[in-house]
């Protein structure tokens, strides 16, 4: 225990990997430490673009019509483990405010300790802890049942759904119903992202219908609302303005900006694109070269790591390198690929995906050139 005394039963691994991670925070198990809460502007400006603000209604219809019977309250944070809805038994609620467990508080494991919320967001896992498992004492009333919420596209973490109440009301049924308001706010967030391509699709209709050859039309993140011409899978790179792209099927593509969304489609002048790597001032810069037709060129500085692979991918020339490839000329061995994988990741976000992958090399349509 936190005492120093042996604990009555063995403490669950998760319950003892928080309180690992928290010891090392620093935190006084004996009384509440910093919640740090926001001003109220700054908590309705995290409510307006959370995404989970799309389907909090939602969460509410299946957690808080029982709260008042069931003594809890129904807590939604975001990513960063601040409450920014809560609401449910009014007796619990006053309970809670006493805990500062309110609306704009942290409740991450570094601020107030293991938690359910807090040790969710550090397991990307769901949690439930009761009573002495929480690492302040002032918790221990208490038990608390949370579960993550991820972004059904891109499986980021949006935020936790947490349900909160009296140690001694715990129902076991808690576990499944959070389980169930997190699966059904997911599936709603999908429909929403459905309902956002049909949307984009109808605003360009009239452009698509005067369009021939192949196209796509995608969203700000690279999700395809409608192809025609190409097979494609359901996503592509996310376009950027004035950066080429490059499609499979299409080659090189420079995105046009259409309403809300990009219209990708082959570049019709059948030019090449010419870029430079080249050091000024001790610096790697790429330098991207206009086209003939006037569009400005551009130009972004690299780090050293991704200057070494745009050396070596202009090098290999059109086999391109594997991922092992690369971690031998780069590390001196195979045991680095996932290292090189997020690497070139990272270098195709910076230069507009002029690399290609599968293998890695310089995209078709790109020549590049590399000064000494």
């Amino acid at each position: 225990m936190m005492g120093g005394a042996t604990p009555p039963a063995p403490l669950r691994p998760l319950v003892s990997r928080s309180w690992t991670r928290v010891l090392g925070f620093g935190l006084d198990p004996t009384h509440a430490n910093a919640r740090d809460p926001l001003p109220w502007a700054e908590v309705e400006r995290r409510r307006h673009h959370s995404p989970l603000a799309l389907v909090i209604d939602e969460i509410r219809a299946v957690l808080t019509s029982v709260a008042d019977a069931s003594r809890f309250i129904v807590v939604v944070t975001d990513a960063d483990g601040i409450i920014l809805w809560r609401e449910g038994s009014a007796g619990v609620l006053r309970k809670a405010d006493g805990l500062g467990f309110t609306e704009g508080a942290t409740w991450t494991e570094d601020h107030v300790g293991t938690n359910a919320i807090g040790t969710a967001l550090a397991e990307q896992a769901p949690v439930q802890l009761f009573s002495a498992e929480h690492f302040e004492e002032g918790q221990h009333p208490w038990y608390c049942t949370a579960s993550p919420v991820h972004d059904p596209r891109t499986g980021a973490l949006l935020g936790v759904v947490d349900v909160s109440g009296p140690a001694l009301t715990l129902h076991p049924a808690l576990i499944a119903l959070v389980d169930t308001a997190t699966k059904l706010a997911e599936a709603r967030l999908w429909r929403h992202h459905e309902q956002s391509l049909q949307r984009l699709r109808r605003s360009a209709e009239h452009v698509l219908a005067t369009t021939t050859g192949p196209v796509l039309l995608v969203d700000d993140d690279g999700w395809v609302a409608h192809y025609s011409g190409v097979l494609v899978r359901d996503r592509i790179a996310a376009p950027r303005a004035d950066l080429p792209l490059t499609v499979p099927g299409l080659g090189l593509c420079l995105p046009e900006r259409l309403g809300e969304g990009w219209l990708v489609r082959p570049d019709e002048r059948g030019t090449s694109l010419t870029a430079r790597l080249v050091s000024v001032g001790g610096e790697a810069v790429l330098e991207v070269a206009g086209t003939p037709d006037g569009d400005a060129g551009w130009r972004v500085s690299l780090t050293p790591r991704h200057a070494a692979v745009l050396r070596l991918l202009a090098a290999a020339g059109t086999e391109g390198m594997s991922a092992a490839a690369l971690s031998r000329a780069l590390f001196g061995d195979e045991e680095h690929q996932v290292t090189v994988r997020a690497e070139v990741s990272r270098l195709r976000r910076v230069v507009g995906a002029l690399v290609a992958a599968a293998p890695y090399r310089v995209a078709e349509g790109v020549r590049l050139t590399c000064d000494p």
